[in-house]
């Protein structure tokens, strides 16, 4: 007789309701209330995820500033290295999201890990870069948005001159669709996410196979792809291949996105860490950026995907953050409306300021690139804060009982790589991109990340020291594993052994 395989049972809305309890639970030890619904599934939210790091998309918009700094070379190669190591770093923040998830994500980790007396201030600090980076970022979808359109009216009119205030007025337009579909739809979003993926996918299916088609038979040689270096910007080779780098940097940067959602998604513990990594594996797979310079309707639609999803991202961070007290008028931010089931005042602080943000780029180009690239280096800082404390104190600070583990030298490795990379773009990210410098194409990304830290500074001594609660952490536990790290080794094996005994 054949053998009778079971089949397998499909979750029932009692099972769900049971695992949503769990969830809610899980949240409220941490400190806070479940109010948002967790209506996203893994697929929705690695739509989410992937629609903001839009990899293709952002490459072929980004793709200036890899040609000239190293050329062909730096475009391929730069994306793989730039890949690896931002999945060393997400590998190193999926360890601390399956262990704390919570809409915070970094500010969160970063306080409970910290040293007690320090632990307030970085988290505060971490807070408030990460927020405005989130902020500053969604003002890259609108802008990137408004520059395809007005690339299409160009190719079909070529007499057209573009004026900054036709471009001023798309961004507005891509700023209040993104609004609008975040606070009216809400429970819509899971499939507007799902459709952002399968879009973003199918593009790059149907730019690839016309590139190849078209260029058939004259493709350029394996040498001149892997292999060809260009340096135009006047830096040093070594310096100039560098700074290539960037274009795969900023097409990869936005992956925690998945933390700062991870409350509306069941299960947290064990999906947010997949979908951080599939996000990155996915979009390093996809590299072909010349494909989006042929069909442009792709990556136009895949900008309104994510000037939407960087809208979500940003609200639900400026939210958590107001709901530790972290933002002026914090309980004004941190509230949800009760019939749309969104921070909706969250959202709104967000949108007004994409549109300052505009308003700058109405004024100057320079200024408003400026604040686009402080908010990669912004992010990129806030990824390494946590990772680089817990190394600090010996990779102990995390729980043994998590669903996400780094073993052993795998862990102290991907760590290490992952800080190595934010601190090598970082410093990347604020070089001129060319010499001789001048006014004009001076890197002024330093001066708005310096703005960036003044305002955590000021409103840290003005509101912050006094208002700011910071996360939930459960301090008896926190002292006791302080405690044991103060001990010589052979004291914290006893300890162990201890602990194992009762």
């Amino acid at each position: 007789m054949d053998e009778i395989k079971p089949v397998p049972r499909r979750r029932s809305s009692a099972d769900k309701s049971t695992v949503l309890q769990d969830d809610a639970a899980a949240l409220a030890q941490l400190g806070h209330k479940q109010e948002l619904k967790r209506n996203f599934s893994m697929i929705s939210m690695l739509g989410l995820a992937f629609a903001i790091l839009n990899t293709w998309t952002a490459l072929a918009a980004s793709i200036t500033l890899a040609l000239p700094s190293g050329g062909p070379s730096a475009v391929v190669w730069g994306l793989i290295v730039a890949g690896v190591c931002n999945l060393c770093l997400a590998a190193s923040l999926a360890e601390f999201l399956s262990a704390w998830p919570t809409a915070g994500g970094q500010y969160h980790w970063a306080a409970i890990v910290s040293w007690r007396k320090w632990s307030r201030g970085i988290s505060y600090a971490t807070g408030w870069i990460n927020v405005s980076g989130w902020v500053a970022l969604t003002a890259t979808g609108g802008l990137l948005g408004s520059t395809f359109i007005i690339n299409i009216i160009s190719l079909l009119h070529p007499d057209y001159e573009a004026k900054s205030w036709h471009q001023f007025l798309i961004y507005i337009g891509f700023t209040l669709i993104s609004l609008c579909i975040n606070a009216f739809s809400t429970r819509l979003l899971p499939l507007f996410t799902k459709a952002a993926f399968f879009w973003s996918l199918t593009g790059f299916v149907v730019i690839s196979i016309t590139i190849l088609a078209c260029s058939s038979p004259e493709y350029q040689s394996g040498e001149f792809v892997y292999g060809e270096f260009i340096n135009e910007v006047g830096w040093p080779d070594g310096l100039a291949w560098l700074l290539g780098l960037l274009q795969g940097a900023f097409a990869l940067t936005g992956f925690d996105a998945v933390a700062h959602m991870i409350e509306e998604i069941p299960q947290p513990q064990v999906k947010g860490p997949r979908i951080m990594l599939a996000c990155i594996g996915i979009g390093n797979a996809t590299r072909n950026p010349a494909g989006s310079v042929c069909l442009l309707m792709f990556p136009l639609v895949c900008m309104l995907f994510t000037s939407t999803t960087l809208m979500t991202t940003s609200s639900r961070m400026s939210y958590a953050f107001a709901r530790d007290r972290g933002l002026p008028f914090s309980r004004i931010f941190a509230q949800v409306h009760p019939r749309l089931d969104v921070p909706l005042n969250a959202l709104l602080w967000t949108a007004a300021w994409v549109v300052v943000f505009g308003c700058i780029f109405l004024g100057s180009t320079s200024t408003f690139n400026a604040i686009t690239s402080a908010s990669v280096v912004a992010l990129g800082v806030t990824y390494a804060i946590p990772p680089t404390i817990n190394v600090l104190r010996g990779r102990r600070m995390l729980p043994e009982k998590r669903a996400f583990k780094l073993p052993g030298v795998v862990g102290w490795i991907l760590n290490l790589v992952g800080i190595g990379w934010t601190i090598l773009t970082t410093v990347l990210f604020v070089f001129p991109p060319e010499i001789p410098v001048t006014s004009e194409n001076m890197n002024y990304c330093i001066v708005a990340f310096g703005v960036i830290l003044l305002i955590s500074v000021v409103t840290w001594v003005f509101d912050g020291r006094k208002n700011y609660t910071g996360p939930h952490v459960d301090v008896e536990g926190l002292e006791s594993v302080e405690a044991i790290l103060e001990q010589p080794i052979d004291a914290i094996d006893t300890a162990k052994g201890i602990t194992k005994g009762v």
